[in-house]
């Protein structure tokens, strides 16, 4: 059975790297956690180590985040949905907005819930996600000031969400400008410049941050230690919070090409023939894990060198060459994730997830 552990002392490890380098520079920030796809167990680990601020894309997470533990400030990160107003005012202390029409019925629902919710209003900086346009911003605020039950605390952007376009001093610069702007405009205090995302890190670490840029919002970096500018690890951070294991169902020597007349296959694919190929022999595993759970292309081979050749809906298979491994049905392939390949397999209620110590020699 295929199922995925989190190396706890990582995560730690992680964790307190992070915290260290904001504190050293005297940034806020809270952890990006719709990655853990609201796992109870996964989620109680992050916030054992101290977490105070967590963002979610989902409304449910949130509401698990808040009956583990109801002090953490909660953040909704994406423009919330009309049918969705009642639960992001229970559950999230903070949303992030773009439209007055949505802020207006926060509002509403915050009088008769008797809270102060909390709004951070997103700018476009040229992402083309979301996030107001500049040329529109004071008359934005103008009305949201006027709103009962709603603080805005911040301003914010998002980068390299869509796409692709890279965070830069002169983007952070403008976001400072477009605060001075509405503090002046209104004599308002907007205490969060929120800069941006893990993409957005690098800039901290080579001490390129504007002053006045002074909230962050990490997941990726955190759990996979990766400096996005240069899709390399951040040295003094850990790769390996997750790892995903798969057992060997099958294991026989084929031929390396299928015999028969080709069409697509489920998937809509074509194989394209190798001739080269023809009366070459090598091992094939099966494994049990399919396109059910993950896209093949966000695995990572962990301390084997093997070729995977496709998948259909339950079952991964790979191409063990010779199979210098001796491997046999039973047996455990290991795979490290590609963010986006973690966020499917937690998001799948098929694979089992384990929380370990990290092990002491990775092979």
């Amino acid at each position: 059975m295929a199922f995925l552990k989190l190396y706890k002392d990582n995560l730690k490890h992680n964790f307190q790297f992070l915290n260290t380098l904001f504190e050293e520079n005297d940034l806020h920030w809270g952890v990006v956690s719709k990655l853990l796809c609201g796992n109870v167990t996964y989620l109680k680990e992050l916030i054992d180590l101290g977490v105070k601020e967590i963002h979610d894309s989902r409304v449910s997470n949130l509401r698990t985040i808040k009956e583990i533990n109801p002090d953490i400030q909660t953040v909704y990160i994406k423009p919330p949905a009309k049918r969705s107003i009642s639960n992001i005012i229970k559950y999230a202390d903070v949303s992030m907005n773009t439209e007055f029409y949505t802020i207006k019925l926060l509002s509403v629902e915050a009088v008769k819930q008797q809270k102060k919710h909390k709004v951070i209003i997103m700018i476009e900086t040229g992402d083309l996600r979301e996030g107001i346009m500049g040329d529109h911003l004071v008359a934005f605020y103008e009305k949201v000031f006027e709103l009962p039950n709603i603080e805005i605390i911040g301003i914010g952007t998002n980068l390299n969400c869509l796409h692709g376009v890279m965070p830069s001093q002169d983007k952070l610069i403008q976001l400072c400008l477009y605060k001075q702007i509405v503090e002046l405009k209104f004599n308002k205090k907007i205490p969060w410049i929120s800069g941006g995302t893990s993409v957005t890190l690098a800039l901290a670490i080579n001490k390129q941050i504007p002053k006045g840029v002074n909230h962050f919002r990490i997941g990726e970096t955190l759990f996979f230690g990766l400096n996005l500018f240069e899709d390399a690890v951040i040295e003094g951070m850990k790769p390996d919070v997750f790892e995903l294991f798969t057992e060997i169902i099958e294991i026989s020597k084929k031929p390396k090409l299928p015999n028969g007349t080709l069409a697509a296959n489920p998937q809509g694919e074509t194989l394209q023939i190798d001739d080269s190929l023809y009366g070459q022999e090598s091992y094939r595993a099966i494994l049990d894990i399919g396109l059910l759970d993950i896209d093949p292309k966000y695995l990572l081979p962990h301390a084997m060198d093997f070729e995977i050749v496709g998948a259909s809906s339950d079952m991964l298979v790979i191409d063990l060459g010779q199979n210098e491994h001796n491997l046999t049905v039973g047996d455990l392939v290991r795979f490290k994730l590609k963010y986006m390949g973690a966020l499917q397999i937690l998001n799948s209620q098929y694979i089992e997830k384990r929380v370990e110590y990290a092990e002491k020699l990775m092979t």
